[in-house]
């Protein structure tokens, strides 16, 4: 009872996603629930679906995630981000497309670290020469 798996890992921020996709009816499952349930704004759902929009692949595939670290944006860039590296393990004539729309690329944008002497990592208290 093997059945065909492609997997792909997704990263944007701190978060981490793991992503499962399997021949099925479009079902996508995060951290054992539903999309629709485990993120509330409509935006994260349509990000997190855009690589199989795209791709005319939205009801060729369930997906399954497990994604941990950051928060739900962050997350969803996560899931879209692994869901292409799968969709492109599944077929590869898919890149060119998924490329051009950039989500292939890994966004590199992380928090910058808070400086001693600062309250945050670039404000500082006001200035006063006397």
């Amino acid at each position: 009872m093997s059945k065909i798996q492609y997997f792909g890992t997704g990263r944007r921020k701190t978060s981490v996603a793991r992503v499962r996709l399997l021949p099925g009816t479009g079902k996508i499952t995060v951290n054992k629930k539903d999309l629709n349930d485990y993120f509330g704004m409509e935006t994260l759902k349509v990000i997190a679906k855009q690589p199989l929009t795209l791709t005319d692949s939205l009801d060729k595939f369930d997906v399954i995630v497990k994604v941990h670290g950051g928060g739900f944006t962050g997350q969803s860039g996560a899931i879209r981000h692994g869901i292409t590296r799968a969709l492109v393990k599944a077929d590869e004539t898919l890149k060119p497309a998924l490329k051009k729309a950039g989500y292939l690329t890994r966004d590199s944008r992380m928090v910058e670290r808070k400086k001693y002497g600062l309250k945050k990592a670039r404000k500082a208290s006001q200035f006063s020469k006397r």
